[in-house]
């Protein structure tokens, strides 16, 4: 294999510099603030503060609210991502048996994916509108009257439905290119071992899509906990009240809402924190049945 040489040993870095730049200004220095401001009581017009220790996070975890939330949005993100990643492997499946229309089938179910999460809010409050929300009149033909805004459980379920909508075409098109990367003969050779397509499909095809799957298990995950919150700002109108919000919601709300800078400062450390162990236990736990070819 050919190495290239620079002939500047400051290049490689001067290439790598806009990147560094980005992760420092967006990523680093606020993280880095976030910690510095959960240690203390902010002054919310920017006058003073004064150092509380761990107080916030005392005042967070001992929150009835906060732990209200948290069930939540633990409950919130198991089903969007194994509901998204469940129906986009299903689809994933039928579309590569598809031999006519197969561009067109495959272009209706991924043109979501260009939908932003606060468009995707705004549809999902439409479509389920109490006056003119057709998904609500069909449930109400079911005998289920939905009041989006006002009731607890069909928020939460407005809401679970939106945010799944929105992320099966991401996960629909790597299924999609991890069934197509399946060798031919090693399809061939599974059906003539096994008739049955049902046990086919979860002993042979399965297991060479798990390198997809995982990774798209930690992208869904980290869909739920945080790129949600368009979709949660528009169905909740910015009126939570009662209605359920995520922790990254509540983080917005405690700040920019209450003022609140230590608190949500707080928070936030608190989720950075969460989802770092979690994503540890997946890559431990998950990868190890994992295995690449």
């Amino acid at each position: 294999m050919k190495k290239v040489r620079f002939q500047s040993g400051l290049t490689p870095y001067l290439l790598l510099l806009p990147q560094l730049a980005i992760v420092v200004v967006f990523f680093l220095w606020p993280a880095a603030e976030a910690v510095r401001a959960s240690f203390y009581l902010e002054d919310p017009f920017g006058f003073g503060s004064t150092f509380v220790g761990m107080d916030n996070f005392v005042d967070t975890v001992t929150s009835t609210d906060y732990s209200r939330v948290a069930k939540f949005t633990a409950v919130f993100t198991t089903l969007v991502t194994f509901l998204s990643l469940g129906i986009a492997l299903l689809l994933a499946v039928k579309a590569d048996k598809v031999l006519r229309g197969a561009s067109t089938y495959k272009t209706l179910l991924m043109w979501v994916y260009a939908v932003a999460p606060p468009v995707a809010g705004l549809i999902g409050v439409l479509l389920f509108d109490q006056h003119v929300g057709p998904l609500t009149d069909f449930f109400g033909l079911l005998g289920w009257e939905m009041q989006i805004g006002v009731s607890y459980f069909d928020t939460a379920f407005a809401m679970t439905a939106t945010a799944v909508w929105k992320q099966i075409p991401v996960n629909f098109i790597f299924f999609l290119s991890g069934l197509q990367g399946i060798p031919k003969s090693v399809q061939e050779a599974a059906s003539i071992d096994c008739r049955s397509g049902f046990r086919r499909f979860w002993t042979v095809t399965f297991p060479l899509l798990a390198p997809t799957g995982f990774f798209l298990l930690i992208i869904n995950i980290t869909y739920a906990f945080f790129d949600t919150f368009g979709i949660v700002d528009v169905i909740v109108k910015q009126e939570p009240g009662n209605n359920p919000v995520t922790l990254v919601y509540k983080v917005f709300l405690d700040g920019f809402r209450g003022n609140d800078l230590g608190g949500s400062s707080a928070q936030s450390v608190i989720l950075m924190a969460l989802v770092f162990i979690l994503t540890v236990v997946q890559f431990r736990l998950i990868e190890r049945r994992v295995h690449y070819t």
